[in-house]
């Protein structure tokens, strides 16, 4: 989403913690612009909160993998006016997860950091963000697209991939500008890469696999999904979490829905957008359109003690579909940088027939808390 731990998938909560204080600036409305590449690949610390978020799919030694790779950068308020090059003024976090769908195991590890000190940085030129050993980082192409490279050395796992577009970027809401409530400073300025081409390694103890080695173009034969997302406020007093989708379609399409949800499920907020085929034009759902989110099964976490909606039918102005985890335990426990518990998890997408036409992520956010972004 704006989506988006939490991101959108900002993420969430927690980003907004460091600097949900007195200290904190009234939000602004953020004025309609045009984007500029390559340095809207790049930070924004003028603006509270940030995320770069890519999750995949791969198939690798005869088995299905999901992977989530997001970078958070938070403005921390109570230190903008100080000149000690100690003080704290930007922090950055980081989450990895690993799904393992064949054995519905969920590997995870996060870190956080100060920005600063040749310990953690975020570019404003072009995506080059860093936590110690933990990066990812964009280079252009000579058909003017994009190279991503991440290198993740996780707790448990690794992850050493490169993401290359394959179909231009899609600036969400209106022209990257995403409304997500009622009021105009409730937006964020928004963009996703969708069908990103995978190639690298996954690493487990005593494992290592290829992905994307043999060149397939197969669907669903290694994919990935960019978010990058930046804001000075999100939420609607209401809103307690959001339920966000980013798909990847077997004809090269993609499709985005989300919607800010009330303490009651009540949706006070939704919005999306579905592009047919890699050419064709692009269709903004927008609040007040045909949308609808109807859970049809619910997981409950034996971590956690979370009930969280695992398979949704969603009803968008291009049609009803319906979206079900590959694996259900793919909550993600972030106590430990940005402070959110939230559900991110690798799901299939069917279309009204029933067939699957789709593969990507489903993120629920403030099911075990109420979030403050």
């Amino acid at each position: 989403m704006p989506g988006r731990p939490t991101r959108r998938a900002c993420l969430a909560a927690a980003l907004g913690a460091a600097s949900a204080s007195a200290w904190m600036p009234a939000a602004r409305a953020l004025p309609a612009r045009a984007m500029a590449f390559p340095r809207d690949h790049g930070s924004h610390p003028d603006l509270r909160t940030e995320w770069w978020y890519i999750t995949g799919h791969a198939r690798a030694d005869g088995q299905d993998w999901g992977f989530q790779i997001t970078f958070f950068r938070s403005r921390v308020d109570e230190t903008r006016t100080l000149r000690s090059a100690f003080a704290a003024h930007q922090l950055l976090f980081a989450h990895a997860a690993l799904t393992d769908v064949g054995s519905g195991r969920l590997l995870h590890d996060q870190r956080i950091a100060r920005q600063g000190f040749g310990v953690a940085q975020a570019q404003e030129s072009d995506t080059a963000v860093r936590i110690g050993d933990w990066w990812l980082a964009r280079s252009g192409t000579a058909d003017g697209g994009s190279r991503y490279a991440a290198r993740i050395p996780a707790e448990r796992f690794n992850l050493e991939l490169q993401f290359d577009s394959t179909q231009p970027l899609i600036l969400q809401g209106r022209q990257g500008l995403s409304r997500k409530g009622p009021q105009p400073e409730q937006a964020s300025y928004y963009y996703s890469q969708p069908q990103l081409a995978v190639r690298g390694t996954i690493a487990l103890p005593g494992r290592r696999l290829a992905i994307g080695a043999d060149g397939s173009g197969a669907p669903r034969a290694a994919r990935a999904w960019l978010d990058h997302e930046w804001s000075e406020a999100l939420m609607h007093p209401e809103a307690v979490g959001w339920d966000w989708i980013g798909m990847n379609l077997d004809n090269g399409g993609a499709l985005t829905a989300f919607r800010l949800r009330r303490q009651d499920g009540s949706a006070l907020w939704a919005g999306g957008s579905f592009r047919a085929v890699a050419d064709a034009a692009l269709q903004v759902f927008e609040d007040g359109q045909a949308m609808a989110f109807t859970p049809l099964r619910h997981w409950t976490s034996p971590h956690t003690g979370t009930r969280y909606p695992v398979a949704w039918r969603i009803d968008t102005p291009a049609g009803r579909f319906e979206v079900d985890a590959l694996a259900d335990d793919q909550e993600l426990d972030s106590r430990g940088s940005t402070g959110a518990i939230y559900w991110e998890g690798l799901s299939t997408l069917r279309d009204a027939s029933g067939s699957e036409v789709g593969r990507g992520y489903l993120e629920l956010t403030g099911y075990g808390g109420a979030l403050r972004l």
